[in-house]
């Protein structure tokens, strides 16, 4: 897999990026594990751009995709891609807009509003992933909502940032989701699910019960171009589990 890029997505440690200065111990510290990049989400410091650039290049990190709101790349385009330009970064993600109907024809209309979204940033230089988590997963009549986004926007502009622990969640397979997205799922979350009784809690990857074998082969076909580790809650130190995530995937052949 040595096209493979191991990144860490910022969420993980959302509360150690207050000041400045949890900024870059964070961001050393991420480096010192071994990521090579992060995905810059819940990033509590409102950090200019090119600040947020030139504390990356510091490190030794790369910004390889960011999370924004649906929202404000279709209201406001022109900076979300400014942005992105100084960062050097070529990935945003969102999740749906927030006045969307909960309903088949509120995924339709959104899954065609967010195309005509990725139509418009994409010659800018911007490239949009839709990101889920399990809810996209209800069953509308025939399709699920997730069913509905793949089938109802253009593969040419419309990309998915798959989330492993969500898929399952959702009772889906995450290993025929990479396979039937193929090129359409340039980035993965990575966490992985484990069990406390009867209850279902993200853990490390490697350290739960989802099929890491299958969805690093998957994803591979797929040509995934990074693997983003994710874990919204840890129960252990965040910077630990990242740890624990990064040496797992190594020993798996992820670089």
């Amino acid at each position: 897999m040595a096209d493979s890029v191991l990144a860490a997505q910022m969420y993980t440690v959302r509360e150690f990026t207050e000041t400045r200065a949890d900024l870059e111990e964070t961001f050393k510290k991420i480096a010192d594990i071994g990521y090579q990049a992060v995905q810059l989400s819940a990033v509590r410091l409102d950090l200019p751009a090119q600040e947020m650039k030139a504390l990356l290049d510091e490190m030794g990190l790369r910004a390889c995709a960011t999370h924004v709101s649906f929202d404000e790349l279709r209201d406001n385009p022109e900076k979300i891609v400014a942005d992105h330009k100084i960062l050097e970064c070529q990935w945003t993600g969102t999740g749906r807009s927030s006045d969307s109907e909960d309903s088949e024809q509120g995924w339709i209309d959104f899954a065609r509003e967010a195309t005509e979204v990725a139509r418009k940033v994409k010659p800018m230089g911007l490239n949009y992933v839709y990101h889920n988590h399990s809810h996209e997963f209800e069953r509308f009549g025939e399709r699920t909502a997730f069913e509905v986004l793949y089938e109802e926007s253009d593969p040419e502009c419309f990309y998915f940032e798959l989330d492993t622990y969500w898929v399952a969640h959702g009772g889906a397979s995450p290993v025929a989701w990479i396979n039937k997205l193929g090129s359409r799922v340039p980035l993965l979350h990575l966490k992985d699910m484990t069990m406390h009784g009867r209850e279902q809690f993200m853990a490390e990857v490697g350290e739960g019960n989802l099929d890491w074998e299958g969805i690093l082969a998957a994803a591979q076909d797929a040509g995934v171009k990074w693997y983003i580790v994710e874990q919204d809650t840890c129960e252990r130190d965040p910077f630990e589990s990242l740890a624990i995530s990064f040496n797992n995937l190594k020993a798996m052949g992820i670089d």
